[in-house]
């Protein structure tokens, strides 16, 4: 299966740290042998896509687009991911508050456990990443079928901005969550009216 990369952007550049995630997929790659595709959900973000499919390394650019992904709402960009998810071994997002932000939502959604700000792939399966405020790493293994990652920027140098010629394929936006939400709550409060009342640690010697 094919490695996964969230980008963070503001519809016109793709941020710093999506680098460095493109960075942790290509260590990824070289165990598993497969292709890197980047994730660009946002609004009118066609310079960005432009941006991400030049990264080095990078084979596809999956873009999703729609109003409801022009600020970056995790609900949102998740629910994107969560269209085309199951075609991924590894779903990689940065750990920075918009990664952070997407990664537990789409690994709650696949129920299999997050691995979050690793610093190190030691494996196709196995993480390294920092405890207790940064003074100790530790080993992740994970057992689940489809590995949702965080990638701390610093563990990891940049892929080049240049050099790359990915191909790009639209897919589609989904829902949107705040208005799925506001309809949810609108049911609720006539309803009310209405009537009556799994993966392992272990720690690096």
């Amino acid at each position: 299966m094919t490695i996964l990369v969230i980008a963070e952007h503001d519809n016109r550049s793709i941020n710093a740290a999506t680098l460095n995630t493109v960075a942790a997929a290509a260590v990824v790659a070289m165990f598993v042998d497969e292709d890197i595709h980047v994730l660009v959900a946002g609004h009118n973000a066609g310079d960005a896509v432009e941006e991400a499919s030049k990264l080095a390394g990078v084979v596809k650019v999956l873009v999703a687009d729609g109003p409801q992904l022009a600020a970056g709402l995790a609900e949102n960009v998740a629910t994107a991911a969560l269209n085309i998810a199951k075609d991924y071994s590894h779903i990689l997002t940065p750990a920075t508050a918009y990664g952070k932000h997407i990664a537990p939502r789409i690994a709650a959604s696949l129920d299999v456990a997050q691995i979050p700000d690793i610093t190190a792939v030691v494996g196709i399966d196995t993480f390294e990443r920092p405890l207790y405020a940064d003074n100790a790493i530790v080993t992740v293994q994970s057992s689940d079928p489809i590995k949702v990652i965080t990638v701390r920027a610093t563990g990891f140098d940049p892929v080049a901005r240049e050099g790359g010629s990915a191909a790009v394929e639209k897919i589609e936006a989904g829902a949107d969550a705040a208005a799925r939400r506001a309809r949810s709550s609108h049911r609720i409060g006539t309803s009310r009216w209405a009537s009556p009342a799994r993966f392992s640690t272990s720690p690096q010697k």
